[in-house]
């Protein structure tokens, strides 16, 4: 390995994709000697512990009367220039194009030096939905352009944002990973019997509970599956539609199967409880959720959509159906649950393709080498010239 490098890590702290993979990356990172800031306006929920060579920034935002919203993509800005300054940073990765790779493109000009590269990671929401917002489109547009670098967490996402965005430059393929190590699918700290007391078989679906997840498809696909088998379905997560699928399960008469478990941190905990997780999106750039069911060698039934592709290998280790289809998922989850040397073989299969094709020891080297390829580039043009000339290239 070259020496090692000071890089800033800006995410957003909450649950979510976006801020699981920068903050697993971040420590993978400060694992392999390199030094790591995260900066944002709380500390990322996955930094359980002090990690070696991993520090934290808060961003202060100012509440002066004067304005009607905090401008935090301004304090961000000036964070970043702050440690910048002070830490000789090498690379600010930004994970999510807005605001954060426009406050690290604004921090960069307000140093007035070109010496500093922006890596922005696109994953998924900020291209498929806020990128597409006509109030946003441009800004977006934008932050892809100027930045140094930039990376998409599939392959689906990578053409996705050039062809909504028409962009000609270079977005580099780094898919998301999983620390195989915790998420093993050992059952030590969830007990099966407290959520299936009578032997029932476990389903599992976690995520924001919002329209795109189609939360109320879990419940219609849990009804299909206990006309044939006793079944719970454990719900972790929270979200908008949370009180559509409780209205549901009751209209389907299934309330008293459905187990909310609200936002949890160590979701590992929970999924080598489930027999099944499943993924009804009508929309998904990578499907985090689902490789982490996979290392914990329980199958997914989810839907053939964005990059599910790219993380399920239909009939091997989960299964593949339409948006909507909620019989053929009730059908296919009762294909495993039926079989139990099936269902077995499917958990290790998953279990086997999270080791060799998504483990953070095969994905994090690659978001090192695009780091130093970027650091390497040559600095004599402006972004606006390299994005011409990659034009011409291409």
């Amino acid at each position: 390995m070259e020496e090692s490098l000071n890089i800033a890590m800006i995410c957003y702290p909450t649950h979510g994709g976006s801020g699981v993979v920068a903050t697993e990356l971040g420590i993978g990172l400060a694992r392999r000697g390199h030094k790591v800031h995260f900066i944002s306006y709380s500390s990322p929920f996955r930094l359980r512990a002090f990690q070696s060579n991993v520090y934290f920034h808060e961003v202060d935002v100012s509440a002066y009367p004067l304005f009607k919203y905090p401008p935090y993509d301004l304090s961000l800005a000036a964070k970043i220039v702050q440690v910048a300054h002070l830490n000789h940073l090498d690379i600010v990765h930004a994970h999510y194009a807005i605001p954060h790779a426009i406050s690290a493109y604004l921090a960069k000009q307000m140093m007035r030096q070109n010496r500093l590269k922006i890596v922005t990671t696109l994953h998924g929401t900020d291209i498929t939905l806020v990128g597409k917002e006509p109030s946003f489109y441009e800004a977006v547009k934008f932050s892809i352009e100027e930045s140094d670098g930039v990376t998409a967490v599939s392959g689906y996402l990578r053409d996705e944002t050039k062809k909504e965005f028409s962009i000609a430059r270079d977005i580099r393929k780094i898919h998301n990973f999983v620390d195989p190590e915790r998420f093993n699918g050992k059952v030590t700290l969830c007990a099966k019997k407290n959520f299936a007391p009578e032997g029932e078989f476990l389903l599992m679906h976690t995520s924001n509970f919002r329209s795109v997840k189609r939360l109320p498809d879990t419940i219609r696909i849990l009804a299909r599956i206990r006309r044939k088998v006793p079944a719970k379905l454990l719900l972790v997560g929270d979200g908008p539609d949370r009180q559509a699928a409780t209205d549901l399960a009751r209209d389907l008469d299934v309330q008293n199967h459905v187990i909310y478990l609200g936002t949890q941190d160590y979701i590992e905990n929970l999924l080598g409880c489930a027999d099944l997780f499943l993924l009804p999106s009508e929309e998904e750039s990578f499907g985090l959720a689902a490789l982490e069911a996979l290392s914990c060698k329980t199958p997914v039934i989810a839907t053939r959509i964005g990059g599910l592709p790219e993380v399920i290998d239909s009939g091997v280790d989960g299964y593949l159906l339409p948006v909507g289809d909620v019989e053929a998922m009730a059908d296919a989850a009762l294909d495993l649950l039926g079989n139990k040397e099936k269902l077995r073989a499917f958990g290790n299969n998953g279990r086997q393709a999270a080791i060799d094709r998504f483990a953070e020891d095969k994905i994090i080297p690659q978001y090192e080498s695009y780091y130093w390829d970027i650091l390497h580039t040559r600095t004599n043009r402006s972004n606006g010239e390299q994005a011409e000339m990659d034009r011409k290239k291409n």
